[in-house]
């Protein structure tokens, strides 16, 4: 019997905050959500149509109109260009025969690009009906392609190509997917016994878990490094009949898997984690927030919660503790990378358009549901997990004083060893390319914390890594010496402009005129006073913007400008010496005259 509108919305029970789960379920099975699905989704819910469309708009992988029984999504990010896009991308195109952007005109087969999509140690990779496919290549396209007109289920051509490592390969998930874990730590990576940070907090006053983290000076693993213990205390001692705690799992910082490692391999420490924290701040509830991209990983986190509520760890009563009840659902993001930000991921985990909301008040006072709510990310629960069960003193010997334990890092780029690294803070840039097995003879640049982060020159490769030198979420990107940097700067710029919500004028417009001032340098069209105008709009997007993706929107240029200026040196001209093609007098003079105003400088006497 065919599945119907109706039935999708009663299967998340017409309930309006959970819009995004009903949409995901819509366009999976229809292929688009048009106007009459709007028009009953609304009726469905009790929603304006106007309120449903806001939001299908906002997502990238939601759409109005049909994207094809097969959508391939193919990553556009720089490492993606790196390793051989363009040559996927064109083979694309000539075995489907339509362009990209485009559906076929039997409806089969769409090709659209989209955003990092978690896979940069193993590029060029696409999403295809949200199963991932990696280190592609023409030949690869090709079988694809076939396989797709042929109606082949693509768990068969998953299984074609082999399955991954470790938890890939599992029932569960059945992922061409690799972990490409090339270090293993003490904390994340290290050995734990599920249940064991469960068991131990139950055993303890709430305020005793706190006052444990807050000991052990962890700081968000996310890249702003709040101190985790001092958000858990805000949220428990704020006014609220509820409170929550979500798991922002929305790795969308290009260049940044690692958090995609994590649950894959350690997903029962993520969650103990969470527990732990409901239990300090008397949660009524966990969400854990997973980007669209790792849809594919949804069933294996599902299985590990149900495993959890069968063995008393989720649930009524949670390990014996007597009135401790704390459970734990999964919402699904749908391609926007500004829901990183808390409250906007919290927005988004509400049904609505991810954009983040005005601060203060903070999530810890108003969050999910406008209730108290402490946000960590997914390095974060795991770390603590293993600061429950071994103690405070284990994981601040460890690491910098400013910067304790240990950094999952997600290295890409022009290296011979992509992957996962679990290091202690306080290593040097140059340490993480010899790691990685990138000669920092040869490496032109770094970019440490993705393209909202820091790009360094070679100058600068003596720098550590933490919280008082380079922060990072956990992204490195080794720039080879033979690469265009501004091609890489271009690429971040391109992102930031799709992937601003829209909310801030000086983010909105400042994105679009940053990234059009690089193509025109690129171009050989550019002065160095477009390097000052770029410096100076960037300090006013840092300013102004009301969220981090606007206030670190202008990093890839205004970093680059600062450590790597040589490279803008070469193809820019000096002031006075290049004819832009432009009059600025005489174009205002004939603006002027069409539409009968005298110009300024002929203005006399008062206006």
């Amino acid at each position: 019997m065919p599945v119907s509108i109706a039935s999708l919305c009663a299967r998340h029970a017409n309930d309006a905050g959970r819009l995004m789960d009903i949409l995901y379920d819509v366009q999976n099975d229809f292929c688009c959500i048009d106007e009459s699905a709007v028009d009953e989704i609304a009726r469905a819910v009790g929603i304006s149509r106007a309120d449903v469309v806001q939001t299908v708009s906002f997502y990238h992988f939601f759409s109005q109109q049909p994207r094809g029984r097969y959508t391939v999504y193919l990553n556009n990010s720089a490492v993606a260009f790196m390793k051989g896009r363009k040559e996927v991308a064109d083979a694309f195109e000539r075995e489907v025969g339509c362009r990209f952007g485009e559906v076929t005109a039997d409806g089969l087969i769409g090709l659209f690009s989209t955003a990092d999509i978690g896979m940069n140690d193993q590029e060029p990779a696409a999403l295809i009906n949200g199963e991932v496919f990696t280190e592609l290549t023409p030949g690869k396209v090709k079988t694809l392609v076939a396989g797709m007109r042929a109606g082949k289920p693509l768990k068969d051509m998953i299984a074609l190509f082999g399955y991954g490592d470790g938890a890939n390969a599992s029932e569960a998930i059945r992922s061409m997917v690799k972990n490409n874990i090339r270090k293993k730590g003490k904390v994340i990576f290290g050995e734990y016994e599920a249940g064991a940070a469960i068991k131990k907090c139950v055993a303890m006053q709430p305020s005793e878990v706190i006052q444990i983290i807050k000991t052990s000076s962890l700081r968000g693993r996310g890249g702003a490094g709040f101190p985790t213990g001092l958000k858990w205390e805000f949220t428990a001692k704020a006014k609220g009949k509820r409170r929550w705690i979500i798991c922002n799992a929305d790795e969308g910082e290009p260049g940044t898997f690692k958090d995609r490692v994590i649950l894959t391999e350690c997903s029962r420490m993520v969650f103990d984690g969470m527990v732990a924290a409901g239990y300090s701040i008397g949660a009524a509830g966990g969400v854990m927030y997973l980007r669209g991209e790792y849809h594919y990983l949804k069933n294996h986190l599902e299985r590990v919660l149900d495993a959890m509520r069968a063995q008393g760890m989720l649930g009524e009563n949670i390990a014996g503790r007597k009135g401790f009840s704390f459970d734990i659902r999964i919402q699904m993001g749908a391609g926007a990378y500004v829901c990183g930000e808390e409250s906007a991921l919290i927005e988004s985990a509400e049904g609505r358009r991810g954009e983040p909301r005005n601060r203060p008040p903070f999530p810890a006072e108003r969050g999910f549901l406008y209730e108290p709510t402490a946000v960590n990310n997914v390095e974060t629960f795991a770390a603590a997990a293993q600061i429950i069960d071994k103690g405070a003193e284990w994981f601040r010997a460890m690491g910098t004083d400013q910067s304790a334990g240990t950094k999952v890092l997600s290295i890409s780029g022009d290296c011979a060893s992509p992957g996962v690294y679990e290091v202690e803070w306080g290593l040097t840039v140059a340490d993480a390319l010899v790691m990685a097995g990138a000669a920092p003879e040869t490496t032109l640049a770094v970019q440490v914390g993705g393209p909202s982060g820091t790009c360094v020159g070679g100058r600068d490769f003596g720098k550590k890594i933490g919280f008082e030198d380079l922060a990072t979420g956990g992204s490195v990107i080794s720039i080879g010496k033979g690469r265009n940097l501004l091609e890489i700067v271009h690429n971040f710029m391109e992102f930031f402009t799709d992937e601003s919500c829209g909310s801030c004028v000086p983010c909105r417009a400042g994105t679009w005129i940053l990234r059009n001032k690089i193509r025109r340098i690129m171009e050989g069209a550019g002065t160095e006073s477009d390097l000052k105008v770029m410096c100076e709009l960037g300090a006013v997007m840092k300013t102004l913007n009301k969220c981090g993706l606007g206030q670190t929107a202008a990093n890839p240029v205004v970093t680059t400008i600062n450590n790597l200026k040589e490279e803008y040196l070469k193809v820019i001209h000096p002031d006075g010496d290049f004819d832009p093609g432009f009059d600025l007098a005489a174009a205002v003079a004939r603006s002027c005259a069409y539409v009968g105003r005298k110009p300024a400088a002929a203005h006399t006497g008062n206006a």
